[in-house]
């Protein structure tokens, strides 16, 4: 009996914790070959442990994602041993100060906007044809409610202000490639999960409410299927929907 990723190829950033590593063992355990990459060799390691454990495989990937040149090197060293990506989850992020956009240090705006948005963008111009050589390419991006809500949050400036610019560069990935390829983008909403991301921004909330990013890992294997059939929108993990974007009024 086949697993449902069998023989697919899916790279996964930030994968050493929180979402990413979720998502690294639930592609695994579906069959996927999981190329995850993270900042930190010894996590990755323990993470290889136990996709092996489970009978998986993985290539390991310690990368800063600053480092634009060594992901120009990983599309094409992908391509040089597979020949196609079958799935990216663009997961890794940072949060950056949470302060008066005013009070932004020009370093901590830069590298937020480095990392949230231009790292992104690189792994798109490196990963897109292989992308395209997949019979059914999947690109996920993980956004954040501060994106794509009405709401203005004060002090969140530079985050949202990167999580917006990736909906944009996600949906416009999506619309470029709607009809000349078999690949599907979309971008989750997570919502509010037990990560270390999540306890940095709310130091003094009660971590047990809070569900584990293993459950949000089901939902968003969905969006990884050959089956799927949705681009360009967004799937919220809070309500359990998949969100259209609203257009001009």
């Amino acid at each position: 009996m086949s697993l449902p990723q069998q023989n697919r190829v899916a790279l996964v950033t930030g994968a050493s914790r929180g979402i990413g590593r979720a998502l690294a063992l639930a592609l695994a355990a579906q069959g996927a070959h999981v190329i995850a990459l993270a900042r930190t060799q010894g996590a990755l390691e323990e993470l290889d442990d136990e996709i092996r454990r489970t009978g998986g495989e993985a290539t390991l990937v310690p990368c800063d994602l600053r480092d634009f040149d060594a992901l120009d090197r990983l599309g094409a060293a992908i391509h040089e041993r597979w020949h196609r990506l079958d799935i990216l989850i663009a997961n890794a992020g940072i949060l950056g100060p949470i302060t008066p956009i005013t009070h932004a240090t020009p370093k901590s705006f830069a590298d937020i906007l480095d990392v949230n948005v231009t790292a992104n963008w690189r792994l798109i111009r490196s990963l897109d044809m292989l992308l395209r050589a997949s019979n059914a390419g999947r690109a996920i991006f993980i956004s954040s409610g501060v994106a794509h809500r009405a709401i203005v949050k004060p002090f969140w400036g530079p985050y949202a202000i990167s999580k917006s610019a990736l909906e944009m560069l996600a949906r416009t990935y999506a619309a470029e490639t709607a009809t000349v390829s078999n690949l599907k983008v979309m971008l989750v909403n997570p919502g509010p999960l037990r990560t270390d991301m999540r306890a940095q921004a709310m130091p003094g909330e009660d971590k047990l409410t809070l569900k584990l990013p293993e459950e949000i890992a089901p939902k968003i294997m969905m969006l990884c299927a050959p089956s799927w059939k949705e681009t360009g929108q967004l799937y919220d993990f809070p309500t359990d929907r998949v969100l259209s974007f609203r257009g001009p009024e």
